[in-house]
């Protein structure tokens, strides 16, 4: 009889199958077959489409393994994640399990670690979890902002639209075209001037010079009569040339009294309206007698020997 009939080996080929599938598969999963590492359990408020098998990376390297996903049905909204790390993999105290997921759906942990020197987590130990939802969680909180620019956008779209069904714009295009080629050759005689103007500047520049030293010469002169004035100024005898000043004052205040005083020949000539008509009086008669001596010499000079006198 024998052992191996035809219906054993086809159940040993599909047994066999099995198992390769099964093997095959966890391994293209990235599952561990035969854990060999430590376990950890990490908490979360929400897992964000994490399953079995999802790697656990510290710094972007794979160090373990999702290997089971509890829900804590004593404590509500909290779920219990179970990995395994790779032993020689020491997780610090105070490190951080983050679920990122990128913009083709993978899923995984990313260990945020915490300071060394506060010692390590150990084995079977509990790690706090948190979503980081990445570039998709950017992309959502972007939402409500693009909903809000929505209409903007869509108003300046209708504005730009109106703009360009105007039918002055290709007028306005050939103006501001005109326009640019006034600017582009006021430009060109701008630089041509701005040339001829740098040609003449040495020029303009020696002739400064020479305005400025004669400046300064003239300057110096202005000093040199400062100077000499101030010497001349202090040579003068300021004292004596006042106090004969004030001297001469002096004489003039008394010379000024004497004409004002009554009892002086001056003062009765000037203020004495009876010596006045006097003296006006004695000049009529002056002026008379001058008057006859001219007209009859005769009656006051006379020398004759012989004849009568003139009467």
């Amino acid at each position: 009889m024998k052992v191996f009939t035809k219906e054993i080996k086809i159940a040993l080929v599909a047994i066999v199958g099995i198992v390769l599938l099964f093997f095959g598969m966890n391994y293209l999963k990235g599952a561990r077959i035969w854990a060999d590492g430590n376990n950890y359990y990490i908490n979360f408020s929400n897992i964000d489409g994490l399953s079995e098998s999802n790697p656990v990376k510290a710094n972007g390297y794979k160090v373990g393994t999702v290997t089971d996903i509890n829900y804590d049905y004593d404590n509500h909204g909290k779920i219990v994640v179970e990995v395994d790390i790779d032993k020689k993999f020491k997780i610090p105290v105070g490190t951080i399990a983050e679920i990122s997921s990128d913009l083709l759906g993978n899923v995984e942990i990313n260990l945020v670690e915490g300071d060394a020197k506060d010692g390590f987590v150990q084995p079977n130990g509990n790690i706090d979890g948190r979503i980081n939802g990445g570039a998709l969680a950017q992309v959502k909180d972007m939402v409500p902002k693009v909903e809000k620019l929505l209409p903007k956008i869509d108003s300046i779209l209708t504005s730009v639209n109106y703009i360009l069904a105007d039918p002055a714009l290709p007028s306005t295009v050939h103006h501001a075209e005109q326009v640019t080629y006034d600017l582009t050759t006021t430009t060109k005689q701008i630089n041509s001037l701005m040339a001829e103007v740098n040609k003449s500047i040495p020029g303009l520049m020696g002739k400064a010079d020479g305005v400025l030293n004669n400046a300064n010469s003239a300057m110096g002169n202005v000093v040199n009569v400062t100077d000499n004035l101030n010497g001349k100024i202090q040579n003068l005898d300021l004292e004596s040339t006042l106090a004969e000043l004030q001297a001469t004052l002096q004489n003039l205040k008394t010379f000024t009294a004497a004409l004002n005083d009554n009892d002086g020949s001056l003062g009765l000539l000037m203020n004495d309206r009876s010596v006045y008509d006097n003296l006006n009086s004695t000049m009529a008669h002056a002026d008379s007698l001058l008057v006859n001596l001219r007209e009859h010499p005769k009656r006051y000079v006379h020398f004759s020997i012989f004849g009568k006198k003139d009467k």
